[in-house]
């Protein structure tokens, strides 16, 4: 069978990964990258070997030789690249979250299903080794009927400027990683209809740099009983942090992603692929080990990469990057005007980025 020939889209933090990422993945030929920053794309290239760039995403597209795109991109320009992919015949591996608005989800969605290509949400941690066990010791039994989930990730803050702009990213912490921790609840679950939202936000560390919030809470309900409690944070110093628990009537689960695989570092000026502007790996952190594959990124490409070839659907699907949407927008509103929202919810304005109530600062 054919190698599937790849285009990466970005060349920043999570590019730097996904290329990484495809290097494990046999059935995968990366053979182009596109950022409009030419210096930084050239060597994105060189780093990761690759033959050919570009600054015009549309020139990337506009090749007969690539037949799949990984796009890792500002939530803002997710719309327009992907439709535009779609257009172009190439299927899609998109960086979560799927958009920063429903109407652009919407519009992604139309446009792969009108052009008939396949498009992969990337959302990671629903391929991570760990958790992945997790959710096998779920279905065989081990811990009984799950009634109750926790997941939470937190660090003090990202790398790029543009997660902070509320216009560009759509939201704060819950819209970065809580897109994470939501859907995974839903994968962990068997993907049942959700029942209610509950939200708290707060901006208690960004104060004066952004208008969302830097630290959240969520309380899912799904049909059939279970409850997810989803907490995300980027008002945490000394790295990151990232763990799910599992309750069932018949045990427990503990699983830490990272510090069971972790040196305790001391660092004056940062690492990372974005060192100029790593500050959360200044001072002590817990520096992990093979990261990428320990979040899944390899076994995720994998997983779409033959996907692809073999005309099947994806487990984690453009839907499921918009239902995920759906439900931080009823987050949003929650938070906002401090009730619970149940279902069925139909958002007010769907093109619109939800309302943000906290734009006081907090103490």
């Amino acid at each position: 069978m054919e190698k599937v020939r790849v285009g990466i889209i970005g060349s920043a933090f999570v590019s730097n990964i996904h290329a990484e990422a495809l290097e494990e993945v046999p059935e995968a030929e990366v053979i182009a990258a596109c950022s409009p920053n030419k210096d930084r794309v050239e060597a994105f290239a060189e780093r990761w070997k690759i033959p050919s760039f570009t600054t015009d995403y549309r020139r990337l597209l506009d090749r007969k030789d690539i037949d799949a795109v990984v796009i890792g991109i500002p939530n803002d320009l997710h719309r327009k690249v992907v439709v535009a992919a779609a257009e172009a015949g190439k299927h899609v591996i998109l960086e979560k979250p799927i958009a920063h608005t429903l109407d652009d989800a919407d519009a992604i969605l139309k446009a792969c299903r009108k052009h008939k290509v396949m498009l992969g949400y990337a959302e990671t941690i629903c391929f991570s080794p760990k958790y992945v066990r997790a959710r096998k010791l779920v279905e065989e039994g081990a811990v009984g009927a799950v009634y109750m989930i926790k997941q939470g990730e937190k660090h003090s803050g990202p790398h790029s400027d543009w997660f902070y702009d509320v216009e560009r990213s759509g939201g704060g912490a819950i819209m970065d990683m809580g897109c994470h921790g939501i859907e995974w609840a839903r994968w962990m679950y068997g993907k049942p209809k959700v029942k209610s939202v509950t939200a708290h936000c707060q901006r208690v560390f960004h104060i004066n740099r952004t208008r969302a919030e830097d630290n959240s809470v969520i309380l899912l309900e799904f049909e059939g009983g279970g409850i997810a409690v989803i907490e995300d944070s980027w008002a945490k110093p000394g790295g990151m942090d990232d763990r799910i628990e599992l309750y069932g009537t018949n045990g427990v689960i503990y699983c830490d992603l990272l510090r069971g695989s972790s040196m305790e570092t001391y660092s004056t000026q940062g690492y990372g692929y974005a060192v100029e502007k790593a500050g959360d790996t200044k001072g002590w952190t817990f520096t992990v080990f093979e990261e990428t594959h320990i979040y899944g990124f390899p076994h995720e490409m994998r997983h779409f990469i033959r996907c692809f070839q073999n005309e099947e659907a994806p487990s984690e699907s453009g839907e499921d990057g918009r239902a995920t949407l759906e439900i931080i927008y009823a987050a949003y509103e929650s938070a906002a005007s401090g009730r619970r929202v149940t279902w069925p919810y139909k958002p007010k304005k769907p093109g619109d980025i939800p309302a943000r109530p906290w734009l006081k600062a907090q103490s």
